[in-house]
């Protein structure tokens, strides 16, 4: 397993689910699912396993050499089976915040969505503000799935802003929805 070089521990767990940093054998599920999932994500085509494997051989590998590197990505398990990934991304090392990322298998969407999403908010605000003490975090959501607010609201993580038909999406305009949260330790 990779590690990072500035966690003290690379398990980070919560009853039968867990984050590890991301594993080399988890990118073609993460494809499907990015593929799967494109409505709500920054992805304007279909990856390829060509460019999955590029990515991972270039940029995810340089992540773990990095000492402050730009994103933290994590593999999110139920035991040993990945089911999701996501991390902290877009980190300001100078202001410590950072945006929080997390996709899941798209066939627990339907029923799981709140569980696995709550459960993620859990592992990665211990890595945000145990781990590296970083001040704020927060969602950048386009306003296509109000499922995710409900999440968001329960833990803890204030409606911040409203940016007004911010991004095209379907032949119009929606909105973008940032939730935040502040390290109160």
């Amino acid at each position: 397993m990779s590690s990072y070089n500035f966690l003290s521990k690379e398990v980070f767990s919560r009853g039968e689910y867990s984050i590890i940093p991301i594993r080399k054998e988890d990118r073609y599920d993460i494809m499907k699912w990015r593929n799967e999932q494109m409505y709500h994500l920054r992805q304007s085509e279909l990856l390829t396993k060509v460019q999955q494997d590029r990515y991972f051989e270039t940029v995810v590998t340089a992540l773990f050499e990095e000492d402050k590197p730009n994103q933290i990505l994590f593999s999110y398990l139920k035991g040993n089976e990945c089911i999701g990934y996501g991390g902290l991304v877009h980190i300001n090392w100078i202001d410590r915040n950072a945006e929080i990322s997390f996709i899941m298998n798209t066939n627990l969407q339907q029923f799981e969505f709140h569980k696995h999403w709550g459960t993620f908010l859990n592992l990665i605000e211990e890595v945000a503000f145990n781990q590296l003490n970083l001040h704020k975090l927060h969602t950048f959501a386009f306003d296509l799935r109000p499922e995710i607010y409900e999440v968001l609201e329960k833990a803890d993580f204030i409606k911040e802003a409203v940016l007004k038909e911010h991004c095209y999406f379907e032949e119009r305009y929606i909105d973008v929805i940032i939730h935040s949260k502040f390290n109160q330790l």
